[in-house]
């Protein structure tokens, strides 16, 4: 028996008035290839979970936006710049999703990789430049060796807030002053963004 949210009927009602066939659609949808999926609301959107999410769908002001967990997994789209989150861009109508048949072979897919634990594949990172410490910073530490001590401490990420910070100012004013407070901040042991940490 399938298990209906009543936030996302709530959520239903609201939406603009041309969503409003669009997400009942493709609820019921959902419903008729996966009778066992579960409703709920994640980031204040319905989502539909079977063996983990599955697939979400919002509702926006001039569109809606519905898409799978697995993305490109499901839809073999390889479309990186997209128009609207999830897969199927900025829908205005029930015509632009695909038919009943493909629709529902698509739910199935998903399924079938929750089923099975598949993941998409993570981009990877690209691997950062080593760190350079610039010649003005490296003098003031020199002459504040406590400082110094601390900044050698400092994991790379946390010595790369400080460098960015003080190589990215473009007035030598700037620079000069967010050297000064580095100097101040690491002689205190402090990290670039300390006001942010708990």
């Amino acid at each position: 028996m399938p298990t209906k949210d009543a936030r996302i009927d709530a959520y239903i009602a609201k939406a603009q008035p041309f969503a409003k066939p669009i997400l009942r659609h493709l609820r019921a949808e959902l419903h008729a290839a996966c009778p066992e999926v579960e409703e709920t609301i994640k980031w204040g959107m319905p989502h539909f979970a079977y063996h983990g999410l599955l697939a979400g769908m919002a509702s926006f002001k001039a569109h809606v936006a519905f898409g799978f967990w697995k993305g490109s997994l499901v839809t073999g789209s390889t479309r990186q710049a997209k128009e609207a989150m999830w897969d199927f861009g900025c829908i205005t109508s029930v015509k632009q999703l695909p038919g009943k048949r493909e629709l529902r072979a698509l739910i199935k897919k998903a399924m079938e990789l929750n089923e099975s634990g598949t993941a998409p594949k993570r981009p990877r990172k690209h691997a950062k430049p080593p760190l350079r410490i610039p010649a003005d910073l490296s003098a003031a530490l020199k002459s504040a060796a406590k400082a110094a001590a601390f900044f050698k401490s400092l994991p790379p990420s946390a010595k790369r807030d400080y460098i960015e910070w003080i190589t990215e100012a473009k007035q030598p004013a700037t620079r000069a002053k967010r050297l000064a407070t580095t100097v101040e901040w690491l002689a205190e042991g402090k990290r670039r963004n300390w006001k942010y940490e708990t």
